[in-house]
């Protein structure tokens, strides 16, 4: 079977959250299936200065502003049709946001023209004669994807991944014609959200199939609180939405292999990892546990509740490293907090190679998301017996068994999680976390189960296989 899948970053090329991460895996996932991948992906100047050698595959003229191609290229073990269009994407900046940190205000057009194309790959083919059998799109990016193969290629199946309803792509509806809209389908069942052209809605209207990165989101986005106003849109299509709960890359993320540490294969062999951690951050020793948070410096990330929840690990012996980066408001709150606690350290921005070192000589890692698709720090965490702690929420809630009285009896705990998510609650998990890591009996038995755990792509891989084959079949 073969697949188009169509994203906006794609590690490790480029890379700005999760779904980077899942457009990266599902090739090297699906290949046992039987499934071969072909990654459509915006031609940036970081991705184009990792491929070495390009065939143009297809010509586009008349793209969204400018005349553009396809290359077809093979980079970090993927098999790649790259946008070339220089007038869209050779920018510097982030994929999204110009060096002033705002949003490119062509977006709209620009990530139309990456589902135009996935469109004409899916209709024409590319010149070495392959056409895909499915279009997975992924987010709002690839949103209009299935909405064109609708209408300029009605015989493609299409599938929409949801990794975070938060980002929607919206435009205002004097933008119609040049993202290729008709008219007539600006209304409350098609492209129109609220008086404003929602890309994503539009997706989720014209796909055969939608899933999201776990089965607890998956039913949350049914909900008020967590459907951002799509909920009804999700209701009336709930039999074709299917949560399935994204992976990692274990060979990227293996404590036994990783290059950035001191490789261990039992929670024991932590302890040279934590030294060097400690040093790293500038942080004293102490009684409690070392901590970590490596995330966006976000709302949603509950960053704002751990700072007043602080205290309960500062005041029994815990320490707290943090690396992001995002919001300036946060970004200060917890440089102030850096300075007002000895036990506290704080880097801003994001390093790939300190995660790893981060994840290996943590005790903890602290997730208090107020809503989180999947999450993939707390499955790195899991991989190098780092302690999650976590709210719980979509993807935190389906991968950590909590360290209840029960959880700890019967020896299956891996983590803590919190609920209701408060600043009050957030408290008493992290004086929960100090008395289960004063029992060493207990903490290595967490320890060992959170290696042990799955974190994997198989049996997401398989259930990808699954969704892909009944769509095939239903032709």
């Amino acid at each position: 079977m073969k697949v188009l899948s169509v994203a906006s970053e794609c590690a490790p090329l480029i890379k700005t959250g999760g779904l980077a991460d899942v457009a990266g895996a599902l090739p090297a996932a699906l290949a046992p299936h039987g499934c071969t991948i072909k990654t459509l992906l915006p031609g940036y100047p970081k991705v184009m200065d990792q491929i070495a050698e390009t065939e143009v595959v297809a010509t586009l003229p008349d793209l969204f502003g400018g005349n553009g191609r396809i290359l077809a290229a093979t980079a970090a073990g993927l098999d790649l049709l790259i946008l070339d269009a220089p007038h869209l994407f050779m920018r510097d900046g982030s994929p999204y946001l110009g060096p002033d940190g705002r949003d490119w205000p062509d977006n709209p057009e620009r990530f139309a023209a990456l589902s135009w194309a996935a469109m004409l790959i899916a209709r024409d083919g590319v010149e070495d004669g392959w056409k895909p059998d499915i279009v997975h799109g992924h987010d709002w990016q690839a949103g209009l994807a299935p909405y064109y193969l609708r209408r300029h290629s009605p015989g493609t199946k299409s599938v929409l991944s949801i990794h975070n309803i938060a980002f929607q792509g919206l435009a205002p509806p004097w933008r119609l014609n040049s993202m290729r809209i008709d008219a007539s389908d600006f209304h409350p069942n098609s492209a129109e959200y609220y008086g404003q052209i929602s890309a994503l809605k539009t997706g989720l209207l014209n796909a055969d199939k939608l899933t999201t990165v776990s089965p607890t989101y998956a039913r949350e986005l049914l909900t008020e609180e967590f459907g951002m106003g799509l909920q009804g849109v999700l209701r009336d299509r709930r039999d074709d939405l299917v949560g399935i709960l994204n992976g990692i890359d274990l060979d990227a993320w293996n404590p036994e292999t990783d290059p950035e540490i001191r490789t261990y294969r039992t929670p024991k062999g932590k302890a040279p990892n934590k030294i060097a951690l400690q040093e790293e951050f500038g942080l004293p020793d102490g009684d409690g546990p070392l901590c970590i948070v490596v995330s966006r410096l976000t709302e949603q990330k509950g960053l704002d509740l751990l700072i007043d929840a602080l205290p309960a690990l500062t005041e029994n012996g815990g320490r707290l490293a943090l690396l992001g980066s995002g919001q300036p408001e946060l970004e200060s709150a917890w440089q102030s907090c850096a300075a007002r606690f000895a036990n506290v350290s704080v880097k801003l921005g994001y390093d790939e190679a300190l995660s790893h070192r981060m994840m290996a000589g943590a005790d903890a890692i602290l997730i208090p998301s107020r809503f989180e698709p999947c999450g993939l720090t707390q499955l790195y965490g899991l991989r190098y017996g780092t302690i999650p702690v976590v709210a719980l929420t979509g993807g935190l809630a389906d991968t950590v068994i909590n360290a209840s009285d029960a959880g700890v009896k019967a020896g299956v705990a891996t983590g803590l999680t919190i609920s209701p998510l408060t600043a009050d609650c957030l408290h008493d998990g992290l004086l929960r976390l100090c008395s289960l890591f004063s029992d060493s009996k207990v903490w290595t038995k967490m320890r060992r189960n959170a290696m042990r755990h799955s974190v994997g792509w198989e049996s997401s891989g398989a259930a990808y296989a699954a969704l892909y084959k009944d769509l095939a079949d239903s032709t």
